[in-house]
């Protein structure tokens, strides 16, 4: 049932729903929910065995109220032009959101990427990004790429080595792609960043005391049981630093299925027992729960759908058993199932909030290649220096002395990924304020993932008022 939804209109329900709020001009409002522009284009891929086959690809552009444009790029079978669009038009309301000055797009090649020898996927990443610089849908100023499902720094390293080698030479190239390895330019924290800004968001959202009021849940991460679906990147650092936070794992799941244990799960020793025995299921102690949709449907206060888009139908809504969804993938709840929860009094953090950790952190690496200095380099020493003469003033003034462990902790500087994290946590608090005031100023019985496009709808409008397009 999921599968025959079509991505793009539920991104546009909640669009409609929400500019109903707004008092923007019907063409304004037309403009700013339009795909811009999507490029399909199909090529050749000689396998190892010497076959021919035919490879489908996209990518869609769909907002340049701000330039460049900036989204991923999927591997995976289940890639289309409407699947495209959809993601491109959620990272134009995310990048808003957050305050990052990109318009949205999305890529995506039609494979299931563990069919393919490393060889072969790297002749189809290079391919692919060749066919994108023949149509100026790459580059630092225009269209800079990240991963996305399916693709990781590996693939991001061959996307930047091609575009150096066929683009003019630049001291900039670097910046057509994001998540890069550190080596190649990427930046610390990078990695774990969507999964980490999961975590801050749902923080944030429990330390809101009136919140967890309406709920019936207390505050703080403490006491709540956590169900996370997918343990892909995004998944397992979310679970991890939920876990880390004080909150309890009792639910975990693969494509293969999953796990429950009402007492706990350790992430890592889970992800540990997968490795070994190619499967999530029989860990100790836990119970197997046989379909990855399943285990949406058991007992817990948070539910992180972290897998793919529409796994939260109408279907399936009613028996969602949590008092809080954080949609850490793109569009996990349809817009029907958004209704329901609403109905149901289930607090959604919605995805172009929850997951914006992955797009904000590229910002910070897409600056950190046009600077060409890494975060740190210029204060860090300098930092230590004075907060060590700092220390010795006051032992001295007092009699006291630090420990060697102490001393250390005090007159840290902070590193690239100390910085990077501390950019990331007030990215994210920032934007949550501004959702949750947004939601207070209009009405308390608003949802949150109407509150967040009000906000991006109201940035974008001010972008294309500015540039002089509409009055």
């Amino acid at each position: 049932m999921a599968s025959r939804i079509k991505f793009f209109e539920q991104v546009n329900r909640g669009f409609d729903k929400a500019a109903q709020f707004t008092d923007h001009p019907r063409g304004l409002l037309r403009q700013i929910k339009a795909c811009n522009s999507v490029y399909h284009f199909s090529f050749p891929l000689k396998r190892d065995n010497g076959e021919i086959q035919v490879i489908d690809a996209w990518r869609a552009e769909h907002s340049q109220h701000k330039r460049p444009v900036k989204g991923g790029v999927r591997y995976s079978m289940s890639v289309n032009e409407d699947e495209v669009m959809a993601l491109a038009a959620s990272m134009t309301y995310k990048c808003a959101l957050v305050n990052v000055p990109y318009g949205g797009a999305k890529g995506g090649v039609k494979i299931s990427r563990h069919k393919y020898s490393t060889t072969e996927l790297e002749r189809i990443t290079r391919r692919y990004t060749f066919e994108l610089a023949r149509k100026n849908f790459i580059g630092p100023g225009t269209d800079v790429l990240a991963p996305d499902y399916g693709t990781g720094p590996q693939e991001m390293a061959w996307m930047v080595d091609t575009f150096n080698a066929i683009s003019e030479d630049d001291l900039n190239n670097l910046a057509c792609v994001t998540a890069k390895p550190v080596s190649q330019g990427g930046v610390r924290g990078r990695m774990e960043a969507t999964g980490r800004g999961v975590y801050f968001g749902i923080r944030e959202a429990c330390d809101e005391s009136a919140m967890m009021k309406k709920l019936n849940l207390s505050t703080g991460l403490g006491d709540k049981r956590v169900i996370v679906q997918g343990l892909g990147n995004v998944g397992y650092h979310a679970a991890k630093f939920m876990q880390e936070g004080g909150a309890t794992i009792v639910g975990l799941s693969e494509y293969e299925g999953g796990i429950y244990n009402p007492e706990g799960l350790d992430v890592d020793e889970v992800v540990r027992h997968r490795r070994e025995h190619e499967s999530i299921f029989d860990f100790p102690g836990a119970e197997n729960v046989a379909t990855s949709a399943e285990i949406l449907e058991y007992p817990c206060d948070i539910l992180i759908p972290a897998a793919l888009q529409n796994q939260i139908t109408r279907e399936n809504a009613p028996n969602i058993q949590a008092g809080i969804i954080g949609e850490a993938a793109n569009g996990p709840l349809t817009a029907d199932a958004h209704e329901i929860m609403h109905e149901r009094n289930v607090l959604v953090l919605p995805d172009f909030f929850l997951n914006s950790g992955g797009v904000t952190v590229s910002y910070f690496e897409w600056l950190k290649n046009l600077s060409h200095v890494r975060y740190g380099r210029l204060q860090k020493r300098f930092e230590e220096s004075s907060n060590a003469r700092i220390v010795q003033s006051i032992e001295r003034l007092t009699g006291q002395q630090l420990s060697p462990e102490e001393r250390s902790v005090v007159i840290h500087g902070p590193d690239e990924e100390d910085l990077v994290n501390s950019g990331l946590e007030e990215t994210m608090i920032e934007a949550f304020h501004e959702l949750h005031e947004t939601q207070q100023k209009h009405s308390e019985g608003m949802d949150l993932r109407t509150a967040a496009f009000i906000v991006s709808i109201d940035k974008i409008a001010t972008s294309y008022r500015e540039l002089g397009i509409f009055p």
